[in-house]
């Protein structure tokens, strides 16, 4: 008990609306998130090759198709006007659940590059209306907070998603196609659960329906662009290492997965209270300092269970990227939450488009290259947290362009 109660402290007053309340039904969209995804992800690296025959030129390609539908993730804001943001977050989960079930039915090169833009498109659209949501429904001092929560969630789930597919794998031998098959469908069960169990939740602004571009962002949008240049290393390259270089089976890397998760559960909380506390800059600076000294030891590590040991700390770092969302929180306009979070997730994916397919073929030719490009794009993401201010607002978004008044809507 005394192990729980610093982790049940964390999650005081979670249910004080009752389990039928907007922070629920966030933290349900946050697990079903990796329920769909990570069920995909780990075995997508034994299945494209075992069963597709990928190399890393395929598997680049493949990723870059996957962020695609995060590029477009600007045209949410024509979407809605046909959805409300929840119901739209709720089909935007089916379609997701949709594509994984689909999977293992197309073990081809070009099978898999459409049904992962399925699943894509449901993933990105949801992850967008849960970022925009958790801002509404949230005070934006409590947002660091509610997205650690979150984060636990989704660890939770995955840790969970990733139990199932060990046990299915190791215990029952089941096939990848009716892994996949299974995933899907519960997906899907979750999205008809959020669609009858929750009320429509009212949101705290009026919704500026158009695509918003604003100068003041302007930091908060480089962030968002060296964040999706980066992840992108980490999210292809780092576990498809794992297999080609230090030959780690689907078994071993759910294993791998399973650590993460079981870790993100108990630090995910208190990295939300960290940013509470500190404030965004220094978590920010925290986080690039670290990645670039675990992305330059990928660039060089020969043994596989230190490449293992980096593949964790690795993913803890990344845990204080939400201090960029809390960032944007604090300076926004409260009527462009919604369009600016999709216009967002279209800047995070600009690189992430590109990036796999091209830093493909960069890995036929040295893998350690990649890395070390991961390496200098944290040194950038180091650079810009340095031009946040002690306590951004709107007015003082950086420390190099301030206004000295708030700036109108139309700035």
């Amino acid at each position: 008990m005394r192990l729980l109660k610093p982790l049940l402290r964390d999650w005081h007053g979670v249910l004080d609306e009752g389990w039928r309340s907007p922070q629920i039904l966030l933290l349900l969209f946050a697990a079903s998130l990796p329920l769909a995804f990570e069920a995909w992800a780990v075995l997508l690296n034994n299945f494209s090759i075992e069963q597709a025959n990928f190399t890393g030129r395929e598997i680049g390609i493949l990723q870059s198709l996957r962020e695609v539908p995060g590029f477009l993730a600007f045209t949410v804001v024509f979407m809605l006007l046909i959805w409300k943001q929840q119901t739209f977050a709720v089909l935007s989960l089916a379609v997701m659940g949709l594509g994984v079930a689909l999977t293992g039915f197309f073990p081809t090169v070009w099978g898999l590059y459409f049904t992962t833009v399925i699943m894509s498109t449901g993933f990105h659209y949801l992850a967008t209306m849960e970022q925009a949501l958790a801002m509404q429904w949230t005070e934006p001092k409590e947002l660091p907070v509610v997205l650690g929560r979150m984060a636990a969630a989704a660890s939770l789930a995955s840790l969970v998603t990733f139990g199932l597919v060990y046990i299915a794998l190791s215990v029952f031998d089941m096939a990848f196609v009716w892994v996949y098959f299974i995933a899907g469908v519960a997906v899907m069960g979750v999205a008809v659960f959020a669609w009858v169990g929750f009320p429509h939740f009212k949101t705290s602004s009026y919704q500026n329906m158009s695509i918003v571009l604003r100068k003041r962002y302007w930091l908060y949008y480089a962030l968002e662009f060296m964040s999706g240049a980066r992840r992108q290393i980490f999210m292809v390259f780092a576990a498809f290492m794992m297999v080609e270089k230090f030959h780690y089976d689907a078994e071993m890397i759910t294993l791998l997965f399973l650590v993460n998760c079981v870790i993100s559960i108990w630090i995910a909380p208190k990295v939300g209270n960290l940013i509470k506390r500190w404030g965004e800059r220094p978590a920010l600076v925290l986080e690039y300092v670290g990645l670039i000294g675990v992305f330059t030891a990928y660039a060089f590590v020969e043994v596989g269970w230190m490449a293992a040991g980096l593949y964790i700390i690795d993913h803890l770092f990344f845990a204080l990227a939400i201090a960029i969302k809390s960032y944007f929180r604090k300076i926004a306009d409260p009527a462009e939450i919604a369009s600016t979070a999709g216009v967002s997730f279209t800047i995070n994916h600009i690189a992430a488009v590109g990036l796999p397919a091209a830093l493909g073929f960069v890995w036929l030719y040295s893998p350690s290259l990649v890395f070390l490009i991961g390496a200098g794009l944290a040194a950038g993401s180091l650079a810009l947290s340095l031009l946040i201010p002690r306590d951004p607002d709107w007015g003082n978004e950086t420390t190099v362009w301030r206004s000295r008044a708030a700036p109108s809507p139309a700035e």
